[in-house]
C-alpha cells in the first residue's frame, strides 16, 4: 500500500457516504429512516427525500390533504413546497462522499493526488450536507410545529441526525484528508545486491 495517510480520511468519507445513501432511500422507498413521523399507530404518516408514506417517487412535494388544512394552509405554502424540492441536496452529497471515496482509494493505493482530490471534494459534501442539514431542521420544525399545534403528534425521524452524522463524518475526512496529503507516498525499495 502506498499511502497509509489517506486511510483515515478514506473512512470517514466511506461514513458519511453510507449515511447519506440511508437518508437518500427513505420514504416512500424506505419507511424505516425517515425526517418526520405525524400521527399515531397505523395512521402515521412518514417524509422522506422524495415523498412521503404512499405517494409517488418525486422531487419536491405537497404534503397529504388532511395535513395542508390546518393553519390556513401553511403546509401548501409555495416556500415550504420549495424546501422539499432541497431535499434532493441529500443525494447529491451522497454522490459527491462517494466520488471523496473513489479519489481517496486512489490515493490509498497509488499516488498523493487522489488525497488531494479527496480532500476538495469532501470538503464540498460537507458543504453540501451542511446546506440540506440547516434546511431539514427549518422545515420539519416548522412541519412540526404547525402538526402539534393542531393538535396531531409528529417527531423528528432519525434521517436529521444520520445526516447530522454524516456532515461530522465529512467534517473529520475532510481533515484528516488534508493531513494525509503530508504523509509518506514513496514505495520502499529494498536492497537485492547482496
Amino acid at each position: 500500500m502506498a499511502a497509509g495517510a489517506a486511510l483515515p480520511g478514506l473512512f470517514f468519507c466511506f461514513a458519511a457516504c453510507l449515511l447519506l445513501i440511508f437518508v437518500s432511500v427513505s420514504p416512500p422507498t424506505w419507511n424505516s429512516v425517515y425526517f418526520l413521523n405525524a400521527g399515531t399507530g397505523a395512521g402515521s404518516t412518514r417524509f422522506g427525500v422524495f415523498g412521503y408514506t404512499g405517494s409517488r417517487t418525486s422531487v419536491g412535494y405537497y404534503f397529504p390533504a388532511p395535513l395542508n388544512s390546518y393553519n390556513n394552509g401553511r403546509l401548501s405554502s409555495s416556500t415550504i413546497h420549495s424546501l422539499t424540492f432541497t431535499l434532493i441536496l441529500h443525494p447529491i452529497a451522497a454522490g459527491l462522499s462517494g466520488l471523496a471515496v473513489l479519489f481517496g482509494l486512489c490515493g490509498a493505493s497509488y499516488h498523493r493526488s487522489g488525497t488531494v482530490f479527496m480532500s476538495l471534494v469532501s470538503g464540498l459534501a460537507f458543504l453540501c450536507t451542511l446546506v440540506a442539514w440547516v434546511i431539514d431542521m427549518a422545515l420539519w420544525g416548522i412541519v412540526r410545529n404547525v402538526l402539534r399545534d393542531n393538535g396531531i403528534s409528529s417527531q423528528y425521524g432519525n434521517a436529521n441526525w444520520l445526516t447530522l452524522g454524516a456532515l461530522v463524518a465529512l467534517f473529520i475526512g475532510f481533515f484528516t484528508g488534508a493531513c494525509g496529503v503530508f504523509g509518506s507516498y514513496r514505495k520502499r525499495r529494498y536492497d537485492t545486491s547482496y
